[in-house]
């Protein structure tokens, strides 16, 4: 299980010329990390086109959030290349890369009680002067990234008071006053209940479909069958493999990946469902 991923992987970046193609969003390209001599990712190769939603499916300690860490610029240590519209993320200072690319934790607690304006307000801080309060611009984009995810009223309210799914929806809210076209969510739905796992992921599928380009990792294969558009598999520190759900996510992968055995059903409109062969 040791394929390089099916599709768009590597190239040469932006090519310039009439009738070029546009760099993807984000480029991988050989990326190997280690902590010490543990090997983390080894020969890392994927692209992200713009508007996609890529899903990345994983067991725990597999690396998923240090290639998150790697891809975001807080963790230099890795050797190949990261680049974002074609551009190395070594080149671009901090304030470049908050207007690129924006993150979404799996769970937040802030220090002090801040209310969900200014949680939001928190995203636009790449877009003002430092250290001089939130202008008007930077006030609108949080009250139009409040209103994309329809939680408007949840302005004035406190952060730490709001439901777990409640505060996803405003860390997401958060990401888009950032202004960046691409979002990396790190186990979005991770704590939630079912019903807030389902209206997370509608909300952030729907971002997909307004043009963000996502890379989202979840250890729910439903989660990638249902929403995302390609999934990226990591097994023992490399990608497994890749491609849309329905044509790489096989029982046997997800035994691989898992150790669960598990059945695979598709109904009548082709949706794909993940049931566990119980004991």
């Amino acid at each position: 299980m040791n394929g390089r991923p099916a599709g768009k992987a590597g190239g040469s970046g932006a090519v310039s010329g009439i009738g070029a193609s546009p760099a993807p969003i984000l480029e991988v390209r050989g990326l190997d990390f280690s902590y010490g001599e543990r090997a983390v990712l080894r020969d890392i190769n994927f692209s992200l086109e713009r508007g996609e939603l890529l899903g990345m499916l994983g067991p725990n300690g597999v690396g998923k959030s240090t290639l998150f860490r790697c891809i975001l610029g807080l963790e230099k240590r890795h050797s190949g290349t990261v680049l974002l519209g074609g551009e190395n993320i070594k080149d671009k200072p901090p304030r470049l890369m908050a207007q690129a690319v924006a993150y979404v934790p799996q769970t937040h607690y802030p220090s002090f009680n801040y209310s969900v304006m200014d949680m939001v307000l928190m995203g636009t801080a790449a877009q003002g002067k430092e250290w001089a309060s939130p202008d008007a611009r930077q006030r609108r984009n949080a009250r139009d990234a409040l209103e994309r995810l329809g939680i408007a009223e949840f302005g004035g309210r406190d952060f730490v008071k709001l439901s777990g799914g409640e505060q996803q929806l405003v860390l997401i809210a958060r990401a888009l006053a950032q202004q960046a076209r691409l979002l990396v969510m790190d186990e979005p739905t991770a704590n939630l209940d079912y019903g807030n796992q389902i209206r997370v992921l509608l909300q952030v599928k729907a971002l997909s479909g307004q043009g963000y380009s996502i890379i989202m990792s979840t250890h729910n294969p439903e989660h990638a069958f249902l929403f995302a558009g390609r999934v990226l598999a990591l097994h023992d520190s490399r990608i497994a493999a890749a491609g849309p759900p329905a044509d790489i996510l096989t029982p046997e992968l997800i035994r691989a990946l898992y150790g669960v055995e598990v059945r695979l059903h598709r109904d009548g409109a082709g949706r794909t469902s993940c049931m566990p062969l119980l004991l």
